[in-house]
């Protein structure tokens, strides 16, 4: 029997390609299309359409020469430090007993020496900083930039795209790197993320050009510190520290602001445009970048700096679809699932009674939690109230739609 049915299938196949049809049979259901093993895939399909040319699609390197230290030289001689670790006793005893600390500021000055300018330029193209900034360019960061802000005695790094609020960057950062002292530098801070009036453009949040050695504080200061304002509703925005090598001292009077500028259209820039124009003489070498969003200092900033009124930024979401309630609903947090079907007007009114609860009319409010993740919850404390006293200590949820 079975010999019968793919005897009448084959007959049928051969119909069906005679007559150009695209159905086949299969397992006693017509299918369309090719069968499978003849039709393409989803990844030939995608390479096919996505096709670039390598003659025009290429990324350039801009960037300082590579080190002359052989990857393989490296390896070697972590390998013998690994060994040598190994065969101390004193570490091994440290080891057992849990006592042995580790020097971090090392670890870090060893990575930032060996694979960290690969690891930082991986952050760096995931992030999209070399595509916004230099098209098709890249650069290895082989200068290690240490960037660190400083608000009321607390210190707040720049890595490599963390996040920091515009009030902790309110004022201009301490930069330093290494350097021989003859050795001449430019660096520019700049957002491609929060151009008002054009997308391929930049706002230039500080300039210092001709540095001397790792002197930031002894370069000529080509346009004043700015802090970060991204508008409401505009998400994060990157602020990125490029640092540049120079062959000679360069004038820079077309760039040039007088005071403090705080005109916008003024403070302008592209990263591109400045570094074709300079290619000959100066050379990318250090990266760093942070991220910021709005808070009430931007407010305050449009409103006492800028003397402008504060774009905000809205967009209308379609309502989402909410399902027909369940008497037994499995796997769902029960204070989530029930909000869904609740009035939000009562809601909000909850919000509001909480948050008017901290609210005193002569005392100012407390300062938040500088790190809201790292906060300690107790073991007794139930995995739906965690979320709850989570999402209110970072501001999340409802509790931003309430002014």
């Amino acid at each position: 029997m079975s010999k019968a049915i793919l005897k009448l299938c084959q007959l049928h196949l051969g119909e069906n390609a005679a007559s150009g049809a695209k159905t086949f049979v299969r397992h006693g259901h017509h299918l369309r299309g090719k069968a499978p093993g003849v039709a393409k895939s989803l990844q030939q399909k995608l390479e096919e359409r996505q096709v670039k040319d390598p003659l025009v699609h290429f990324k350039v390197d801009i960037g300082l020469p590579p080190r002359t230290i052989p990857r393989s030289k490296q390896l070697q001689e972590r390998l013998e430090h690994f060994r040598r670790q190994h065969k101390n006793p004193e570490m091994e005893r440290l080891a057992r007993n849990q006592q042995l600390i580790v020097d971090l500021e090392k670890s870090n000055q060893e990575w930032l020496h060996t694979v960290g300018p690969q690891h930082i330029k991986q952050i760096a193209e995931h992030y999209g900083v070399f595509e916004h900034l230099f098209g098709d360019a890249y650069f290895l960061p082989q200068v290690p930039l240490q960037v660190l802000y400083t608000k009321e005695e607390v210190k707040y790094p720049v890595y490599y795209g963390n996040v920091l609020k515009p009030e902790d960057a309110s004022q201009k950062p301490e930069v330093t790197y290494e350097s021989e002292p003859q050795d001449l530098w430019t660096l520019v801070l700049t957002n491609p993320d929060g151009h008002f009036t054009d997308n391929d453009k930049e706002y230039v949040h500080w300039f210092v050009a001709n540095i001397p050695g790792n002197a930031v504080e002894k370069g000529e200061t080509v346009v004043e510190y700015m802090p970060p304002f991204p508008p409401k509703g505009t998400g994060y925005h990157r602020h990125i520290f490029i640092l540049y090598k120079q062959n000679k001292k360069l004038d820079f009077s077309g760039y040039k602001k007088p005071g403090p500028c705080s005109s916008l259209p003024e403070r302008t820039f592209s990263t591109y445009d400045f570094y074709r124009g300079l290619q000959d003489e100066i050379t990318p070498a250090g990266l760093a970048f942070f991220q910021a969003d709005w808070s009430m200092f931007v407010r305050k900033f449009f409103h006492n700096v800028l003397d402008v009124k504060e774009p905000v930024y809205e967009y209308d979401f379609p309502k989402p679809y909410i399902r027909r309630q369940e008497w037994f609903p499995l796997r769902k947090p029960f204070n989530l699932y029930m909000d869904k079907y609740r009035d939000p007007k009562q809601i909000n009114k909850e919000f509001l009674v909480r948050k008017l609860k901290k609210v005193h009319p002569f005392k100012a409010p407390e300062p938040p939690a500088p790190y809201p993740n790292a906060q300690y919850f107790e073991r007794t404390v139930p995995t739906w109230l965690k979320l709850e006293i989570r999402k209110s200590r970072l501001k999340e949820g409802r509790i931003n739609e309430i002014e």
